[in-house]
């Protein structure tokens, strides 16, 4: 009996993706324009990494909650405003926001400066929820009916999330590593989490 020599290809290491700038698949979404750095494709879908610009007097989304993927932001430039239940929070450049799922949340630039900031998606699946709000239409700026926008959310396993004025929902927050701010006990998956950058 004879050992089979290995191929080649059994020995192959997975390919590494490099996206340079002004490069990606670019969706536009009326006043904000999306820059898909990894799509899922090189990482077992278990990745997907976006840049946005969000223009200046930007409205984010309605709020909403993800029941199958956890979303993060961090702000390149600019300042975001949060929004998670009744708790709103600015995010200036140097912030890290995690969404985990089950937590209402959304997102605006109030400013009169574009803001950057880079989302990640973990699993990838959320990044055709754009492209197929994209394909609705709304590339031009044209309006996206609540209906519309709560169905394509529901085919990716997000919901609009109403809120209780009798509950309201903080952030939990940390001005640094190591450094807890507050949240409320019993909040559950119902909080996000924001870093936001230290004073030198």
């Amino acid at each position: 009996m004879t050992d089979e020599a290995h191929t080649p290809e059994c020995e192959t290491d997975p390919a590494v993706s490099v996206v340079g700038p002004g490069e990606g698949e670019t969706i536009v979404l009326g006043s904000t324009r999306m820059r898909v750095l990894e799509d899922g494709s090189h990482t077992g879908h278990r990745l997907a990494i976006a840049e946005s610009v969000l223009a200046p007097h930007t409205e984010g989304p309605p709020q909403h909650r993800h029941a199958a993927h956890d979303e993060g932001f961090y702000m390149l430039s600019g300042t975001v405003s949060f929004t998670v239940g009744e708790t709103e929070h600015d995010a200036p450049a140097g912030t890290f926001v995690i969404v985990p799922p089950g937590s209402p949340h959304t997102f605006a630039n109030r400013t009169d400066q574009p803001a950057v900031m880079l989302s990640t998606f973990t699993p990838d699946f959320y990044v055709q929820y754009f492209r197929d709000l994209q394909e609705l239409g709304i590339a031009g700026g044209g309006p996206l009916s609540r209906e519309d926008g709560i169905e394509t959310m529901r085919r990716y396993a997000t919901e609009s999330a109403a809120i209780d004025p009798a509950r309201p929902r903080p952030i939990a927050r940390r001005d640094g590593p190591g450094e807890p701010g507050t949240s409320e006990p019993g909040a559950g998956a119902e909080t996000c989490e924001i870093r936001a950058p230290r004073n030198p």
